[in-house]
């Protein structure tokens, strides 16, 4: 009896490594193959639909062979740290960012993967602004102005993210051989009604944006380092992101202001 619990022990985790990678784990002596069967092809599919929801514009670029060996080879390879089933699609883009490359997939998969991740990530974030910021809210006279003067505050639920590779044109019909020149620059951001908004930023709104993110400068420092990094005129830039400045303020990138 002192054995029992090593033994269960040893039993569970045959079965785990049977269950996740049938193919070359054997499972432990003396369990009927018909119950050993259904074990495998409900975890499996309880797997594999999860992703193919969180991941549909991979699924359907996907065909079944590349699709099932891709989840295989996830299911049988990567040790989650969470038994969420909402960060699934958080473990499975962090196994493709990883992975030492078998099974072999596209160079685009993990950063396109990442961008179907992300709409998953700002629906559920409960994500609030850092508790030692006050936002000035009230209406200024000149709304340009205040944030000029103020420390703009980056909605913790707007994300600038930077892609090597086109993600938010790949799909089915249009699947790129080699990345473009350029990066692709986007912003991802939660608005007031809970829906995730997506946008194509310019080199100049992304650097602004990253700029603020410490929440440590007024709009004006940011702006006039932008000048600085860009050789252009600072009055011109002051004038035009002073404008951007705004609109960011309107559409929720933007919380308000901390004064300085």
């Amino acid at each position: 009896m002192a054995d029992a619990p090593t033994t269960l022990r040893a039993q569970q985790v045959a079965l785990s490594r049977h269950l996740r990678d049938p193919a070359t784990a054997p499972p432990p002596a003396d369990i009927e193959e018909r119950r050993l069967a259904i074990y495998r092809e409900l975890l499996y599919n309880n797997l594999q639909g999860l992703l193919a929801g969180n991941f549909p514009v991979i699924r359907r670029i996907l065909d079944d062979a590349a699709w099932h060996a891709l989840v295989r080879g996830f299911f049988a390879s990567h040790r989650s740290h969470t038994p969420l089933f909402t960060e699934i699609g958080r473990e499975f883009v962090r196994w493709l960012e990883t992975r030492d490359g078998d099974p072999p997939v596209a160079p685009w998969l993990p950063e396109l993967a990442h961008y179907e991740w992300v709409e998953l990530a700002l629906q559920i974030s409960d994500a609030e602004p850092r508790g030692d910021l006050q936002t000035d809210v009230d209406p200024a006279s000149d709304p340009v102005q205040a944030l000029l003067d103020g420390v703009p505050l980056v909605s913790p639920l707007a994300w600038a993210l930077a892609y090597r590779w086109p993600v938010h044109r790949i799909g089915p019909g249009f699947v790129p051989e080699v990345p473009p020149e350029v990066p692709t620059l986007l912003l991802v951001r939660r608005d007031a009604s809970g829906e995730v908004r997506f946008a194509q930023l310019s080199p100049l709104a992304f650097r602004l944006l990253e700029l603020l993110a410490d929440g440590a400068r007024t709009g004006r420092e940011c702006l006039q380092m932008l000048a600085s990094e860009a050789g252009s005129d600072t009055d011109s830039l002051l004038g035009e992101g002073g404008a951007m400045l705004a609109r960011m303020r309107d559409e929720g990138t933007l919380l308000g202001i901390r004064r300085p």
